[in-house]
């Protein structure tokens, strides 16, 4: 098996399902009497909270590259906002970051999705390192909800779900953005944030979810029992 270098703590909730959902997908394999070899370093989400783009760089790049001194022979990110230091951080490290818009995308593309909603804080939703790595690498547009529901979906995330706080309000907000974009055209949405599918849990909808922790984790755990 292979070893994976996880950078967590943003927030650390998201963390702990990342590290279970690997280890439940690698036992698929190895069986359950088994795991995979996993480095990780949690950081304090309040990194992520000052909004120093420059310090959030290198702080990742300082991180990535001990994942890779101590053996770790690929990278994963265990959530979206922070995927913003991809471009900064590659470039500067030779094992790869497993992309968690890479593996959204890939699974959106085997289901002939062409639009996709996406929901999460502001920088994630304003932000172009989703949108623009499903459009160059996939051919997918991306769309995010009308300004006015920006701040309140960016409250909900940063001040209840990664603080482990569900409520039906919050799932409500998220159902009607849902629908929303569907009605803009959207033919699938991404759950855009690590704990919306905790929000959300696995009911039903008209339209696919693209739950981004799952998938991505998916990505994780091929890779580590890839040859």
């Amino acid at each position: 098996m292979k070893t994976i270098g996880l950078i967590g703590g943003t927030s650390w909730h998201s963390t702990i399902v990342y590290y279970r959902l690997i280890n439940e997908m690698v036992s698929e394999t190895i069986g359950s009497d088994q795991n995979p070899p996993i480095w990780i370093h949690s950081l304090n989400i309040d990194l992520m909270r000052r909004h120093n783009k420059a310090e959030i760089n290198e702080k990742y790049l300082e991180v990535a590259q001990k994942l890779e001194q101590n053996g770790s022979d690929a990278i994963a990110i265990c959530a979206n906002t922070p995927h913003m230091v991809y471009p900064y951080v590659q470039p500067q490290i030779s094992i790869p970051i497993l992309h968690i818009a890479d593996a959204t995308g890939k699974v959106a593309w085997q289901e002939g999705l062409k639009k996709l909603g996406l929901l999460g804080n502001r920088p994630t939703m304003t932000g172009d390192f989703i949108p623009l790595f499903l459009q160059s690498k996939f051919n997918i547009e991306t769309l995010i909800p009308a300004e006015e529901f920006i701040d309140p979906s960016h409250d909900y995330v940063s001040k209840e779900l990664t603080q482990g706080k569900f409520t039906n309000e919050a799932t409500d907000f998220y159902l009607d953005q849902i629908n929303r974009l569907e009605s803009r055209g959207a033919d699938g949405i991404i759950l855009g944030c690590t704990e919306l599918p905790m929000l959300l849990g696995d009911e039903a909808y008209r339209i696919p979810l693209l739950p981004t922790t799952q998938l991505h984790a998916r990505m994780i755990a091929d890779f580590i029992l890839s040859e």
